[in-house]
């Protein structure tokens, strides 16, 4: 409903790579592919695509107690590069603490976002695009996570 980002929600459409070069995930493999496997998706360009990023850190420095915090931030990669990797547009989704990392648990954690990733998925949100002042059914995919190699194990199960 902002004004000045609703334009540009579908920036990616008409960005495309100079000279072959990767610039953006819209240049991607994955993107196109994506395209292509979910033609019906793609067709409306304010569709969101997502990323998932989350890695445990201890809040209270190396030397204090044992501490786990697990920020997982979803990241909208819509936007023009200059403006997705910017904070105001990554979003805090959840904050796993506690004693230790959340470990083969973290699924449980994770259960609320997953499903209304799961919502956006099939069903879909009725948005309104305030650039061209009419609603519209938006529906989101997650397209990759990003993380270490330790988070990767535990988000794979």
């Amino acid at each position: 409903m902002s004004p000045r980002t609703a334009e540009h929600m579908t920036w990616h459409q008409a960005h495309h790579a100079v000279n072959g070069v990767m610039v953006h995930p819209s240049d991607g493999e994955a993107w196109k592919r994506f395209n292509s496997v979910h033609p019906q998706f793609s067709v409306e360009s304010r569709n969101m695509r997502l990323g998932l990023c989350t890695e445990g850190f201890n809040p209270f420095g190396s030397f204090a107690a044992p501490y786990s915090c697990w920020p997982v931030i979803l990241t909208v990669y819509n936007l023009p590069l200059g403006m997705c990797m910017r904070t105001e547009f990554m979003f805090l989704s959840t904050v796993i603490p506690g004693p230790r990392s959340p470990g083969r648990n973290i699924d449980v954690c994770l259960r609320p976002l997953i499903d209304e990733l799961a919502q956006l998925w099939s069903s879909g949100a009725l948005t309104y695009d305030i650039s061209r002042k009419i609603f519209f059914l938006m529906r989101a995919a997650l397209m990759w996570t990003i993380n270490d190699f330790s988070a990767y194990r535990m988000l794979s199960g």
